[in-house]
């Protein structure tokens, strides 16, 4: 760990940086599925055809791509039981976890706060 006491001394990971893999994790937690399913599984163990009628619009693919990147990524855990038919499960891991309340703290906000936005926007389109 890093202290901030040196100006020039730069943390382990800048997700300002082009290569830094920290952006691609942030891409995957701040996009519009990868947001949603973390949303969806803070709330619970979900099969996936459970977080997908729970995240609407988000087609198989796509839910599976996310699903892929985030369990890559240390934040979504998959458990595939053997049974007939097969059963997959999908939950956060701590990461996930920590990851998704933050990120609900956010979509908290913007939830309450949509009248100022949609305010903002007529204003916007008025002026244009």
């Amino acid at each position: 760990m890093t202290t901030h006491d040196d100006p020039d001394e730069q943390l382990p990971f800048d997700v300002f940086a082009r290569n830094c893999p920290s952006r691609e994790t942030l891409g995957h937690v701040t996009g519009r599925w990868g947001s949603l399913t973390l949303g969806a599984l803070r709330e619970d163990t979900l099969r996936f055809n459970e977080l997908r009628r729970r995240v609407e619009g988000v087609s198989e693919k796509m839910l599976a791509q996310t699903l892929q990147a985030l369990e890559r990524d240390g934040l979504v855990h998959r458990e595939a039981q053997q049974t007939n038919p097969p059963r997959v499960d999908y939950r956060l891991t701590p990461l996930g976890r920590e990851t998704a309340g933050r990120l609900l703290g956010l979509i908290e906000l913007l939830e309450e706060r949509m009248p100022e936005v949609l305010a903002a926007r007529e204003r916007y389109d008025a002026g244009r």
